[in-house]
């Protein structure tokens, strides 16, 4: 049997690095009922996602204001900027740059960023 009979398997996507920091952002929607205060703007790139969707990893970033989220599975680490995460029913996050943060599906947040916050992430869904 010929290399010619099996049908080509997608090759994995190459391994890469980026500056979190210099990549350049595209616009995101930001639905206004989330907005609580103040006027954020969303901008965010998507580095990789699964095949299926369920995994996302990426940029993101939000200007000062505060907003209400309901949350996916998600690992951050902050590049740059400041917020106040608080957590219905749970703890208030202080994060800022070099904080990981965890947030569980389905937690429902406020985020009061005080200066323009831009993160690295790995969502699950």
């Amino acid at each position: 049997m010929s290399t010619s009979d099996h049908s080509a398997t997608p090759a994995a996507p190459a391994s890469f690095s980026v500056s979190v920091a210099d990549v350049e952002l595209e616009a995101d929607d930001l639905d206004p009922g989330q907005i609580v205060s103040g006027e954020p703007v969303v901008t965010g790139k998507v580095l990789w996602e699964s095949a299926d969707g369920k995994q996302v990893r990426g940029i993101w970033q939000i200007t000062p204001g505060v907003v209400t989220d309901v949350e996916a599975d998600e690992l951050f680490v902050v590049v740059s900027g400041r917020a106040t995460v608080e957590v219905e029913g749970g703890q208030t996050l202080e994060v800022g740059p070099g904080s990981a943060c965890v947030l569980r599906e389905g937690d429902r947040t406020t985020w009061t960023v005080h200066e323009t916050l831009r993160k690295a992430y790995h969502i699950s869904y």
